[in-house]
């Protein structure tokens, strides 16, 4: 299934300044692993050692945050948006 995964600005210099890239997948979890085989390191950044979202990113599927879904399984209809929102700190 198409689906349309919204880069957040931190990661664009990674997906070539890109803030969108459609991938074929049928979850949450491959759509994120599309884009990083199209842009490696890009769920580097997302996902931690044990599979799941690092604590400083939020991940939403429509405008479900994924945790409220099935996480990372949560299943993607044709034409979904995903957004990655990262935490940014600084000052």
């Amino acid at each position: 299934m198409s689906v349309l995964v919204r880069i957040p600005t931190t990661l664009r210099p990674i997906c070539d300044g890109l803030h969108e890239v459609e991938v074929e997948a049928s979850t949450v979890r491959e759509a994120l692993a599309a884009v990083d085989e199209r842009y490696p390191g890009f769920s580097t950044n997302l996902i931690d050692d044990a599979g799941k979202p690092r604590l400083f990113v939020n991940i939403f599927l429509g405008d479900e945050d994924i945790r409220h879904l099935d996480g990372l399984d949560a299943e993607v209809p044709d034409g979904a948006h995903v957004a990655v929102v990262q935490a940014v700190a600084g000052g």
